[in-house]
């Protein structure tokens, strides 16, 4: 068991790395992007990359305050299921209604990596692999879609 100085050190190092080895890969318009920290430019609208003890995941996830705005969103990426799964090669798991850590109601559309670690850094090959396809394709396909969600 890590105190918690050490496992924010150990995350911290991970996203450092993760972010090193990605810092040479442009988006799908050939710029320059912090890929750990992804910016959709559209308010409410996040994609989430997390590695725990025991999992890995990546998501898009809606946190707009009002119910009916973020199943607005929803839907619009719901009507464009086929294409997503299509671009990103895999089903991934839609979520109309999840608690974020903070008891907060929110949607997302998630993959996950089980058995995995942060904290096993024999497991990290694994988990930057599985991040950087998904993250690569996820910006593609944002980069296609993004106009339909601006206002």
């Amino acid at each position: 068991m890590y105190s918690k100085a050490e496992a924010s050190n150990i995350r911290r190092e991970f996203w450092t790395t993760f972010g090193m080895y990605m810092k040479p890969i442009h988006n799908a318009h050939g710029d320059t992007i912090n890929w750990v920290n992804y910016k959709t430019g559209i308010r409410h609208l996040y994609f989430r990359m997390d590695a725990d003890r025991r999992f890995a995941s990546i998501a898009i996830e809606l946190k707009h305050a009002d119910k009916e705005e973020r199943l607005k969103v929803y839907r619009k990426l719901e009507a464009l299921k086929s294409y997503f799964h299509g671009i990103m090669e895999e089903e991934w798991d839609w979520q109309q209604v999840f608690y974020d850590e903070d008891g907060s109601e929110a949607s997302r559309i998630i993959m996950m990596l089980q058995d995995v670690s942060v904290f096993n850094k024999d497991t990290w090959p694994s988990i930057i692999s599985f991040f950087k396809q998904r993250i690569i394709k996820l910006d593609a396909f944002w980069n296609d879609v993004k106009f339909q969600f601006e206002e």
